[in-house]
């Protein structure tokens, strides 16, 4: 057995922990770069809690996904005000937004020469600034990962700004600042987090720490999310839900995803279509197909693995892979998750997604192999 496991230097988890930053950032840095979305309501008290102590404090707010002309709009704004730490507090747009700024600001050249598939894939040369990480959703696990995926308009697709060194040195997770998620966002990041668990323990590169994240992370969500989405306050819901996506965050950093994420970059780079949405959306056929392939194939270890998850979501041992999608396949109903088509997706766009399914590094990690015809077969169900 050999694995390496990876993440923020120190994660400060709790309710009420959001009022802990200034004496967490003491070390860190006195010109602070306050990365924020447009949901102010959340990030305020910090902020002004912020501007109580002696932190020179430069607010950078983010209206959309992470872009590239974002982030280097940011990098040029940090650097005129010469900042020297970074906070980002919001959901995963904010942060992964904040992670690229914070890694690009003290190396040179633009942000492609450093973006995987359509860029350089450069390696940074120097380290971040430092770096805090707030989440006000539970889903997407950016807090504890060491990338950011931003979206290229040009290219039409979503790709990674990655490095070991982007690991936050603080993530704070603070289950009060979820507690205004609207329901929809409640369900689509929920289902967010639970596409990274799932696909990470079917992952081709999963190991022993990134299984036992992803089996506690899948129970929690699993008697948790629905509760969450139907009563927002729901203080053990919420907090089980804060922990599930801080584990999916942990697992997605050390193991591979698969297909459902292989598919959602090029689509969030095509469509305005919610990440966690269009995961979930995918979630329950890519599993169907995954199932169907790895009995074709005869590989039970990996047939095993969706046995367990089985096993878990359904609360019931003895229980068989194909019942494991029939759950996740009913819970996206109760949750309303949309389909494919209510984002405007049709199937003449379909060719086009499946050639750049098959390029995403996401891809690389799903436990099988799938064709051309079983790729199509997934969008034409999710539609």
């Amino acid at each position: 057995m050999r694995f390496e496991f990876g993440t923020a230097s120190r994660i400060v988890f709790g309710q009420g922990t959001v009022k802990e930053v200034p004496q967490l950032l003491i070390e860190k840095g006195q010109r602070v770069l306050f990365i924020t979305g447009t949901h102010l309501e959340r990030s305020a008290p910090l902020l002004e809690l912020l501007k109580r102590t002696k932190f020179e404090i430069s607010v950078y707010s983010v209206s959309s996904e992470p872009t590239v002309n974002v982030v280097s709009a940011g990098v040029r704004f940090a650097r005129g005000n010469e900042c020297d730490v970074v906070v980002g507090i919001g959901g995963g747009s904010v942060i992964d937004t904040a992670k690229a700024i914070a890694a690009i600001i003290p190396n040179s050249g633009d942000v492609l020469d450093y973006l995987e598939v359509i860029g350089a894939g450069k390696i940074l040369q120097k380290a971040p600034l430092p770096f805090m990480a707030i989440p006000t959703t539970a889903g997407t696990g950016a807090e504890v990962t060491k990338n950011a995926v931003l979206l290229s308009p040009k290219h039409g697709v979503k790709v990674s700004l990655r490095s070991p060194l982007m690991f936050p040195d603080v993530a704070v997770i603070d289950a009060e600042l979820t507690y205004s998620m609207p329901p929809k966002v409640t369900a689509a990041s929920g289902m967010d987090a639970l596409s990274h668990l799932l696909e990470a323990y079917v992952s081709l590169n999963s190991n022993y720490m990134t299984d036992m994240v992803c089996r506690d992370g899948m129970k929690r969500i699993a008697e948790s999310l629905y509760r969450a989405f139907e009563d927002g306050k729901n203080v053990d819901a919420r907090e089980d839900m804060a922990i599930a996506s801080l584990l999916g965050g942990l697992a997605l950093a050390n193991a591979k995803l698969g297909v459902v994420h292989g598919f959602a970059g090029p689509i969030g780079g095509s469509f305005s279509a919610p990440h966690g949405a269009v995961c979930a959306c995918l979630l329950p056929y890519v599993m169907e197909m995954n199932i169907k392939k790895l009995h074709i194939k005869k590989q039970d270890q990996h047939l095993e693995r969706y046995e367990k998850i089985a096993q878990i979501l359904t609360g019931k041992q003895e229980t068989k892979a194909e019942e494991g999608v029939a759950w996740v396949s009913n819970l996206c109903d109760q949750l309303k998750i949309p389909k494919l088509s209510d984002f405007g997706i049709t199937t003449s766009d379909f060719p086009e997604l499946v050639e750049k399914a098959k390029n995403a590094s996401s891809t690389k990690g799903n436990p099988v192999k799938l064709t051309d015809e079983e790729l199509l077969e997934i969008l034409k169900n999710a539609a």
